[in-house]
């Protein structure tokens, strides 16, 4: 008898952390649901990857920040294995301002990266929910920000939209334990193609020498080191729930 294949789904899936992760868990013998919300290329490339390394996947596409789309995606989870074990919300947007330029944001500007960062990780979580609930011991796992804790980071309503979804992740600990486990990870400087195209080349390159001078371990975060820790906490760690994993090379630590 064929043993039954688990199942991990990952939003914003088709670059950097996501795609890493996605990999990951196609490795180890799970299927996976690859999300995109707008370019159907890269999905794809992940998606072939996954499939190479032996996993049976579904390329979705939704926006987070829509319950509906949360929801069809979820049903095609259902339609497609009949059950979900790991959800990873790793889908984030942000827009960059300069810590300093207050009057270079709207309230406009924090209603859509929370609608994203937050509200979107709620709807996710939600719609999978009765689905991961039919086998038990399942995780949930938030990607989150060192920028949460620090104070720094690309603008003041993606630092606060990660605090906010800190204390959900400890709130939905409380409510879906014991069935399911929800825990976040807050990477540093992660080198990956979104921030590069954010910062552009050369604030890039200067923020990852001034991040390995001031980290501990003198580096930067790879998106497989993130993908690393959302295998454990995902498929591992059954006595974990309700943390938020700081994974920064000792950047809070400080140098001496």
């Amino acid at each position: 008898m064929t043993p039954v294949r688990q199942v991990a789904v990952i939003t914003g899936s088709s670059s950097g952390i996501g795609a890493a992760t996605a990999r990951l868990y196609a490795s180890k013998g799970w299927n996976v649901l690859v999300n995109y919300s707008r370019n159907p290329v890269p999905a794809e490339a992940v998606a072939a990857e996954c499939r190479a390394l032996g996993a049976d996947v579904r390329v979705v596409q939704a926006d987070i920040a829509s319950d509906a789309d949360c929801r069809r995606l979820a049903a095609e989870a259902e339609a497609a294995w009949g059950r979900v074990d790991v959800l990873v919300n790793n889908a984030g947007t942000t827009k960059f301002v300069p810590l300093r330029d207050l009057d270079a944001l709207t309230a406009e500007d924090f209603h859509a990266i929370y609608d994203v960062n937050v509200v979107g990780s709620f709807h996710m979580t939600r719609a999978l929910v009765p689905l991961m609930q039919r086998t038990p011991g399942g995780g949930i796992v938030n990607i989150s920000s060192v920028a949460s804790m620090m104070g720094r980071g690309s603008s003041l309503p993606y630092m606060a939209s990660k605090g906010a979804l800190n204390a959900m992740t400890i709130a939905l600990a409380r409510a879906l334990g014991p069935s399911l486990r929800v825990n976040a990870i807050a990477p540093g400087f992660v080198e990956t193609p979104w921030l590069k195209a954010g910062l552009g080349d050369d604030k890039y390159e200067a923020g990852a020498q001034a991040y390995r001078r001031g980290a501990v371990l003198e580096a930067v975060i790879q998106p497989e080191d993130v993908a690393d820790a959302a295998w454990w906490l995902g498929a591992g760690a059954a006595k974990t729930t309700g943390e938020v994993i700081l994974l920064d090379a000792g950047l809070r630590l400080g140098r001496l």
